[in-house]
């Protein structure tokens, strides 16, 4: 890889460093000068200004040393970055470098330990093809060589990365809704309702309403209906005049938001492209409002259930009755419509809403075996289908449960598609192949 100004010179040291922590370099070095260097322990690397990397320790010719290790492409770059006159590399104990083009030396003048280091040729040619790319996942034709072993580890620790930062998401709606679960659960169930497409406008739906005002209503389904469907910026008078139910709403929620002092979402939030009549985020609404139906307590069943996927299930088996048994959406008629959510949806409720609160909740207090409830569920769980995990089957990952299909949306979204190939272990295993050291 040719080692050009700019950018590639960046990259190139950031590489260096991924190198250097990694012990891809391997443990014994040798010194410009001819002597070994041992690298005990490659230290803590520094995200700021600074040495690369913090209480390093190294071993040349018997003499243990600890302090500062500084990485550069060029050795010269410590002098076009003006190291020689910063205090802060008094205290560099190696430089490391991929073309030793001079010696380099401390404030007091006194010589740095230097190691010039290369990598085979098949390494550069692997790393080129994971960093620059096209493809969706750039290491896919060369799965095949990571080991087993390292595959099923490192999909088992994506499963409770991703659950762990849902989980850390539960908790901030968790604090913004006054430490309350239930009303967390709210959020939680509504941003699911939305599968994706409309997360974020239920979600902030479902912020921007007390349940304790779907609480004192929660007997009369139009009230409740009233309050959900105007708070989502879906009624306004001068609209759809000749729909009786819609006006019924629009008359109900103009009394209610006046008493209780309530602001609906901004309009032109829904989605609807590509989406079927039966998915309109009107009838999932609905479904909502049927969940509020005599007193929203969601939370509390679901932990009594303590994670038993089918009889969770039947928690989310609502009609829909009455008018939106045949409508799609206000004022347009739709027939043949399913009443209740399909088993698909069920389940992605149960991925994306139920397990993450069983997750969070146990974390929030402590108790190990709650939380572990949410991930044994997700192995009870089958996969989700969707193009992502189309994508790993073409390339020989299949899941065979909910949790695995997670695992392999975290791999995609958070490794993959942010080009993270040096933080994931598939890359770390193919670039290691390539090279052989002590």
């Amino acid at each position: 890889m040719s080692l050009n100004p700019g950018r590639q010179i960046l990259v190139m040291e950031k590489l260096y460093q991924y190198l250097w922590q990694s012990h891809m370099f391997g443990r014994k070095l040798h010194e410009a000068d001819g002597g070994e260097v041992e690298v005990i322990d490659p230290g803590r690397l520094n995200t700021d200004a600074g040495p690369d990397f913090f209480n390093s320790k190294i071993r040349i010719a018997g003499t243990e040393w600890a302090g500062n290790v500084e990485i550069h492409v060029k050795a010269s770059d410590w002098y076009r970055h003006g190291h020689q006159n910063d205090p802060a590399y008094d205290n560099i104990i190696l430089h490391v470098v991929a073309v030793g083009d001079r010696r380099v030396e401390r404030r007091d003048g006194s010589l740095i330990p230097q190691v010039e280091v290369a990598m085979p040729p098949e390494f550069y040619s692997t790393f080129s093809a994971l960093s620059s790319g096209s493809e969706s996942v750039r290491c896919g034709s060369r799965l095949a060589e990571v080991g087993r072993l390292a595959m099923t580890d490192w999909l088992e620790t994506l499963s409770v990365e991703r659950m762990q930062q849902k989980a850390l998401r539960i908790k901030n709606i968790h604090t913004a809704c006054n430490c309350d679960w239930e009303q967390t659960c709210f959020v939680v169930l509504a941003r699911a309702l939305g599968f994706g497409l409309n997360g974020d406008p239920f979600e902030m739906l479902a912020r921007s309403i007390q349940l304790k005002y779907l609480h004192h209503h929660s007997d009369n389904p139009v009230q409740v209906q009233a309050l959900l469907f105007g708070q989502a910026a879906m009624l306004d008078s001068s609209s759809h005049i000749f729909d009786e139910y819609y006006q019924l709403l629009c008359r109900e929620y103009y009394f209610l938001a006046r008493k209780y002092g309530l602001r609906p979402m901004r309009v032109g939030l829904w989605k609807y492209a590509r989406t079927r009549p039966q998915n309109f985020p009107h009838r999932r609404i609905a479904f909502l409002a049927k969940a509020c139906e005599n007193g929203f307590s969601l939370f509390s069943r679901l932990v009594e259930l303590g994670g038993d996927p089918e009889a969770t299930r039947a928690l989310f088996d609502w009609k829909l009755e009455g008018y939106w048994h045949e409508h799609s959406s206000f004022d347009v008629m739709a027939n043949s419509m399913a009443d209740s959510l399909s088993e698909g949806s069920r389940t992605l409720l149960l991925i994306n809403a139920v397990a993450p609160l069983l997750y969070a909740y146990g974390a929030h207090r402590g108790d190990p075996e709650l939380a572990e409830r949410g991930l044994v569920m997700l192995e009870k769980l089958p996969a989700e289908s969707n193009s992502y995990l189309r994508h790993w089957a073409e390339l020989g990952l299949r899941a065979d449960n909910a949790l695995r299909s997670q695992s392999l949306m975290q791999l995609r979204r958070e490794y993959c598609d942010n080009r993270r190939c040096l933080s994931c272990r598939f890359g770390h295993q193919l670039l290691k192949r390539t090279v052989k050291n002590d």
